[in-house]
């Protein structure tokens, strides 16, 4: 009888430590988006499994072809000759990106003096999940590596980096010696005696950002799934008393979804009008198709074919983003 007693209790307490044994009911359109999440992220195991075998395919082509080279030799004297111009030019390749990275590195040091000033709102880290802030953390290597290859970059902030996303962002290797300014505290405190030159960049605003000023300091909430957390920057800056602008999207293309776009994509556009004074090209050049709705077919037809041209150079650009880390 008192075995039985603590079977019941025992049962009872493990239906009480259980916070909720319902299954949640998720409404057509979340399953749906739940879906679409799901068949994007194998999509892109699938992809990246398969860059990772032609890589390693295309090392073992070029160790072959490189041994085969060796035995053709007539000779031990022509097989050093053969050895040694190898070395020759991979010290001349080396010399090379050692060459770019130090112009790169003048480049992002005089931004820091009369650059664009541009600044990435790190304070929205508590209303975002681990995974989402690595999502931010991604985006902020590929804002860091855009502006990298700017032939006149921009001048970057990190504010409000502290807690969890300082934590993400300091295990990237050679962050410690990114030319960037990274604050613990917010900008309204870092940079308080420029108050009347902040402007929150969001799309919520009614001022319309026709032409950037270099007195002024953009702000870029970075904040990912905004769907959650809509008219927040717009209320953050209207709590703090700073300037807000949206940037002239609808001036020129008509988006297929809401006009929200990520970190990287808004600093990118910001650096790309920097270097081309032109909103369109910007847009165009940084916007995905798949964002885009009805536009005109020839400009469409310029920028796809630029697309396509990008993305038979992947490893190209996987390169200039990996070596950012190092500078």
């Amino acid at each position: 009888m008192e075995e039985e007693k603590e079977t019941k209790q025992d049962d009872q307490n493990t239906l009480e430590n259980q916070p909720n044994s319902q299954p949640t009911i998720l409404s057509k359109n979340a399953k749906k988006k739940l879906l679409k999440q799901q068949k994007w992220e194998a999509k892109k195991a699938e992809k990246k499994a398969q860059m990772k075998e032609q890589k390693k395919k295309e090392g073992e082509r070029k160790r072959k072809e490189w041994e085969e080279k060796l035995s053709s030799c007539a000779s031990e004297e022509e097989r050093l000759k053969l050895i040694e111009s190898r070395r020759e030019l991979r010290k001349e390749r080396m010399g090379k990106r050692a060459e770019e990275k130090e112009e790169k590195t003048q480049r992002l040091r005089k931004a820091k003096e009369s650059g664009q000033n541009i600044v990435i709102d790190l304070e929205f880290a508590d209303l975002m999940t681990t995974s989402e802030i690595h999502s931010l953390v991604q985006q902020i290597i590929y804002c860091y590596a855009v502006n990298g290859r700017c032939a006149s970059p921009g001048h970057l902030w990190l504010t409000g980096c502290r807690g969890e996303m300082e934590n993400q962002l300091q295990r990237l290797p050679g962050f410690d010696k990114w030319i960037i300014e990274k604050e613990s505290q917010s900008y309204i405190e870092a940079l308080q005696d420029q108050k009347e030159n902040l402007v929150y960049l969001t799309a919520d605003s009614e001022t319309v950002l026709d032409e950037l000023d270099l007195k002024k300091i953009y702000i870029v909430g970075g904040l990912v799934d905004r769907n959650r957390w809509k008219g927040l920057t717009m209320k953050k800056a209207n709590d703090q008393g700073i300037q807000t602008a949206k940037l002239p999207i609808s001036s020129y293309l008509k988006m297929s979804s809401s006009q929200v776009l990520t970190v990287n994509q808004v600093v990118e556009i910001l650096l790309k009008f920097v270097e081309t004074k032109d909103w369109k090209t910007s847009f165009f050049q940084v916007i995905p198709q798949r964002k885009r709705g009805e536009t005109d077919p020839e400009e469409l037809e310029r920028v796809d074919r630029e697309e396509l041209e990008d993305e038979n150079e992947p490893s190209e650009k996987k390169r200039q983003c990996v070596e950012v880390s190092s500078t």
